[in-house]
């Protein structure tokens, strides 16, 4: 493990290659899973913020499902998260022409017409993390079937996950810390004479 102040990351984060690859995966973390994409309490706050002008991005069927169960509730596991539909697709994932799903709140984001991309549990995928005592823990968790494209992408582009995740990473931990986890990995990688994995 790196440890970074309380914050304790998985060696994987740096020695392990990914780049999701949507034309095959689909976007099926979307769907697949036991809950829906966890949420922070300030994101909770941010989600009625910003419903009304991300409704108008979603799925008829997601539209239902968000009036029949809330913008999100609260599960006994992972705490808040977003209302699936049939217990799969999140509400907020819409499937585009080829099968592959995109989210509501994130084209309006791209659209310009909010300020917040998507909840950090999503932007961080498959980084997971979750706190013990004093510590966070950062770990990388894919999954085996579903992102095995991501792996095979990642390993043939030499992108360590920490590169690829940088924009989430930096979103949740700040810059002070993703610089620090980048010196860690530069060490690391010249250490092992990789150095044609990019920085």
């Amino acid at each position: 493990m790196i440890a970074i102040d309380n914050i304790l990351v998985s060696d994987e984060v740096i020695e392990e290659q990914f780049v999701c690859d949507l034309g095959k995966c689909k976007g099926g973390c979307c769907e697949e899973g036991d809950a829906g994409a966890p949420l922070t309490n300030d994101e909770t706050d941010m989600l009625n913020e910003v419903y009304e002008t991300v409704m108008p991005y979603l799925s008829q069927e997601g539209i239902r499902e968000i009036e029949k169960s809330g913008r999100y509730h609260y599960h006994k596991s992972f705490g808040w998260v977003t209302p699936t539909i049939q217990g799969k697709l999140c509400a907020y994932g819409v499937k585009d022409d080829n099968g592959i799903i995109n989210c509501g709140i994130e084209k309006a984001y791209l659209e310009g017409k909010i300020k917040w991309k998507k909840p950090l549990s999503c932007h961080l995928y498959p980084i997971k993390t979750k706190k013990t005592g004093e510590h966070e823990i950062v770990n990388y968790e894919p999954r085996e079937t579903l992102c095995r494209p991501a792996c095979s992408l990642g390993r043939k582009l030499k992108v360590p996950v920490y590169v690829f995740l940088k924009e989430a990473l930096t979103r949740k931990y700040g810059e002070v810390f993703y610089k620090a986890l980048e010196q860690i990995a530069k060490e690391y990688y010249n250490s092992k004479n990789k150095k044609e994995v990019p920085f």
